[in-house]
């Protein structure tokens, strides 16, 4: 027989039970109900026991119809008490336990002891805040072989088994050998550790990204919003239906949990509440930073913000819960900031207020995630699946009560442990003293700049300046052409007397023409403008003159008769000719010019 899927709705009069039943043969089928009893059978299918959580009467309104196109059995049920509201209908695995085994009492106990439980257990007020003992020391030096941890406490001995693919799952080491106090102080020691201001001062002065995921709103948030005040201070369960839907996967996963009694003592009680509180806050914080897209981190993140799983942590106090969260929100995810630690307690508190079924969601989620996670799913057999169906068997009044205590409960940066206030008022004072360093330098480069005026005159003055300075410029080029003309000019002249053949005297005595050879009959002079050039010029010419040509006396009867006698006939005094001719044959020479010049230049005479 296959157990069909079915939901449950109501209103003020009827009780309305869905079952599908595909391909089932609808001329066949029976339904039996008796006060909180319910039974189906269509073949193949067969509900077997569904124990309701109110009592309902057969008094002729009951109907039943059936959806050939969907294979649905849709079944109204009148309520015994009209307008009765009936709890639970969305813990399936809960209705589906037999009516004999609901109670968590023991098969075998003590019916006084089991009566007295349960009533303390009705009545009592939940603080909850464990009672402290003053430890005693043990008479036996032997520390017990193995310590307990999991859903209130109730394993032991699973990671001895199972310690190689537990490695990856758990921080702490060889759990089942070390006791709850050496576990917290090794979690302590590794989150101071882990700690890294550097990270926790770059998200906490760039938070646009965190901004950015603060502004996602979660399912829970609309459902909040659509329950009225008086819902929300009210202890008792609403219309969960109205608020929290479930989907059709979680409804075959509720299907498939097998029903469980948890037999827990006061203590174990609290801490599995705190631990419910835990991982609340964990699975509120991915679900915030990754605005409901789950990834392939989420098991890792949940599982290491949560104590209760990643160090198999007992918490005595509310307190110590959020504490712990948020150190270990500031020191192993990616975005570290205190602003995601208050909004995953916020929204922790709102699923409270939603009641068991916003609770079973969220937990059947966190459930899906680890169980497509390879090492993480040995945390869904330690601790969710147990919470899954504990969660649909407690009173609502618990879950309200919890959420105002941890409502009541404040958490500030001071509670981290980890000096965040001083590290942020260092940090402020560095950029404070850097934007004053900038601001310092922004206003002397301003001070430094001249003004328009300023400017404007300089330009003037700088554009006369380099007018005078080129006029000044050309002068001295003008200047510097002329002078050195002069000198390649001269230069030029000597250059070509040096080149020159030498001319022979010999044949300028025997008649030779001298324009034939190039010589000018004109005197030729030769002035050398000595304070034009350099002396060491002056020195190398003469030097030069003095190796290729020979000075020699001029007879002094010769010139100065000649000069005498035109001077007494009256007759000017001719310019003596550079070259002249000596009657007596003794050789040509240069006579003396009467201008002056340093120089006086003779030709060697050539000798057969």
């Amino acid at each position: 027989m296959i157990t069909p899927a079915f939901e449950l709705t109501q209103d003020p009069d009827f009780l309305t039970i869905i079952i599908k039943v595909p391909y089932a043969r609808a001329s066949e089928f029976d339904v039996y109900f008796e006060g909180e009893d319910f039974k189906f059978y269509a073949k193949p299918y067969f509900l077997r026991q569904l124990t309701l959580p109110g009592r309902t009467v057969e008094d002729g309104r009951e109907k039943a119809f059936y959806n050939t196109d969907e294979g649905t059995f849709t079944i109204w049920l009148p309520k015994e008490v009209p307008g009765q509201y009936f709890e639970g209908l969305d813990m399936l695995t809960s209705l589906l336990a037999p009516k004999k085994s609901r109670s968590a009492k023991p098969l075998v106990e003590e019916i006084a002891a089991s009566a007295e439980l349960s009533e303390e257990e009705e009545e009592e007020e939940f603080d909850w805040e464990i009672e402290q003992t003053p430890f005693e020391e043990s008479s036996e030096s032997v520390p017990p072989l193995q310590h307990p941890y999991g859903f209130g406490n109730l394993r032991s001995g699973v990671f001895q088994r199972l310690q190689d693919e537990l490695s990856d799952v758990i921080d702490v080491k060889d759990p089942d050998q070390t006791p709850a106090d050496e576990r917290r102080r090794r979690r302590l020691e590794a989150e101071a550790a882990k700690f890294e201001p550097d990270h926790y001062l770059a998200d906490f002065f760039e938070d646009e990204a965190i901004q950015h995921v603060l502004k996602y709103k979660p399912w829970w948030v609309d459902a909040h919003k659509k329950m009225t005040a008086s819902q929300r201070e009210s202890h008792q369960e609403h219309d969960t239906h109205t608020f929290v839907v479930f989907s059709e996967d979680e409804r075959e996963q509720l299907r498939k949990f097998t029903n469980k009694s948890y037999l827990l003592d006061k203590r174990s009680r609290h801490h599995v509440y705190l631990g419910l509180i835990d991982l609340l806050l964990a699975y509120c914080y991915e679900i915030c930073v990754t605005e409901g897209d789950k990834n392939v981190e989420s098991s890792w993140n949940i599982r290491k913000l949560s104590a209760t799983l990643c160090w198999l942590e007992s918490f005595t106090c509310i307190h110590d819960v959020l504490v712990s969260f948020g150190r270990r929100v500031l020191c192993y995810p990616l975005h570290r900031h205190f602003g995601l630690v208050t909004r995953a307690f916020s929204d922790t508190v709102m699923i409270l207020q939603l009641g068991k079924a916003a609770v079973l969601k969220c937990l059947l989620d966190i459930h899906k995630i680890f169980r497509e996670s390879d090492p993480a799913y040995i945390l869904n057999d330690l601790f969710i699946t147990d919470y899954c169906i504990w969660i649909q068997k407690i009173k609502s009044k618990k879950l309200a009560a919890l959420s105002e205590s941890l409502q009541k409960t404040t958490l500030t940066k001071s509670h981290m442990g980890l000096e965040l206030e001083e590290l942020e008022a260092a940090a402020v004072l560095v950029q404070e003293e850097e934007n004053a360093l900038k601001a310092a330098g922004t206003v002397s480069k301003q001070q430094l700049l001249p003004s328009e005026s300023e400017t404007s005159d300089s330009e003037e003055s700088s554009s006369t300046s380099s007018s005078e300075t080129e006029g000044s410029d050309s002068d001295e080029r003008e200047s510097s052409t002329s002078e050195d003309g002069e000198i390649n000019s001269f230069q030029g002249t000597l250059e070509e007397e040096r080149t020159a053949p030498l001319i022979d005297c010999n044949g300028l005595r025997q008649g030779t023409n001298t324009s034939a050879l190039g010589v000018s009959e004109e005197p030729a002079e030769v002035s050398l403008q000595s304070a034009s050039l350099p002396g060491k010029l002056i020195e190398e010419l003469e030097m030069q003159i003095h190796s290729a040509m020979r000075l020699s006396e001029q007879p002094e009867g010769l010139a100065t008769a000649s000069c005498l006698s035109q001077e007494q006939e009256g007759n000017p005094v001719p310019e003596p000719d550079r070259f002249s001719e000596d009657t007596a044959g003794r050789g040509s020479f240069l006579e003396v010019s009467s201008k002056p010049s340093p120089l006086l230049f003779l030709c060697s005479t050539n000798e057969d």
